[in-house]
């Protein structure tokens, strides 16, 4: 993918993690759902099980845009219920995994909620109780929690692109079976 075309890519990729955070206020469904929007994933049912996922239930745990990230890697990478026994697909899989989590690490500075908001916004939040998320909130908890978002979606995003690539350029002009002799 050219330069232009790649920043392009990503700077559309933010603006729909943007506006789906803006939408639903849920970090780990706004991941997923622009991550399974831009490489037409269909998992509905998915998001909808994503919901209690910031900070896992709100106790600070797994950022959801880890787990929003880790959820459609997953479904790009990850073995399904006829290959459960292929160990092989199972490491293979965890390669993107600890890349994005590495990567996120550097970027972020963890992959755990409430490290994640002590660093950003100063304090420590209790996100279950209402009266400390509004306070979260009125912190400006959209536009830095955005920002985080949009890192976690670029990070995904470009693992799953270069292997969608590197995939298509192993066999660029695949000659269908019935042409091939």
């Amino acid at each position: 993918m050219k330069q232009d075309q790649n920043h392009e890519f990503f700077n559309s990729i933010e603006n729909k993690a943007k506006e789906n955070l803006a939408l639903c206020g849920n970090c780990a469904q706004t991941t997923f759902l622009t991550l399974t929007d831009e490489f037409q994933v269909d998992a509905d049912e998915i998001l909808k099980a994503l919901t209690p996922f910031p900070g896992i239930a709100l106790r600070g745990e797994t950022c959801g845009a880890v787990t929003g990230s880790l959820m459609v890697i997953g479904l790009e990478f990850g073995r399904d219920r006829e290959n459960l026994n292929n160990w092989q697909a199972y490491i293979d899989s965890l390669r993107p995994s600890r890349k994005f989590c590495r990567l996120f690490e550097l970027e972020v500075g963890s992959t755990m909620c409430e490290e994640i908001v002590a660093d950003k916004f100063g304090r420590r939040f209790d996100l279950a109780d209402p009266k400390e998320a509004m306070q979260w909130f009125s912190c400006g908890a959209h536009e830095i929690c955005g920002e985080i978002i949009s890192k976690g979606v670029c990070i995904a995003a470009n693992i799953i692109q270069e292997s969608r690539s590197k995939r298509q350029n192993l066999n660029p002009n695949p000659v269908p079976w019935f042409q091939s002799g």
